[in-house]
């Protein structure tokens, strides 16, 4: 279980893994480390994925200025691997961020 902390403590744009996929995702959303730096800055662990693989993720919700943003990340040893970053959709989302809508049946 990841604690925002560990999050907070490796918040430095060095000590972030990027894969070439999320980079494109990223700059497709308008999402730059630095938005990502203030996400953990700000944020709090929303939703945990133990289950997730090579590592366990979790859904963190911050805010970069007045953009509420999610990160899914990890992390092992002294790094963070991002994942991917996006800004919550109303459609998918409660307006705290926090809670998933219940999809409709």
């Amino acid at each position: 279980m990841y604690w925002i902390e560990q999050f907070r403590q490796l918040n430095k744009p060095e000590a972030m893994v990027l894969t070439q996929h999320s980079r494109k995702r990223f700059a497709e959303r308008g999402i730059s480390i630095d938005d990502i730096v203030f996400v953990f800055k700000t944020g709090e662990i929303i939703e945990q994925y133990p289950d997730d693989t090579p590592f366990p993720s979790c859904l963190i919700l911050g805010y970069s200025g007045e953009r509420a943003l999610h990160v899914v990340a990890s992390i092992d040893d002294d790094l963070v691997y991002l994942i991917t970053a996006y800004a919550p959709s109303p459609e998918k989302w409660e307006s705290d961020w926090k809670t998933r809508r219940e999809e409709a049946k």
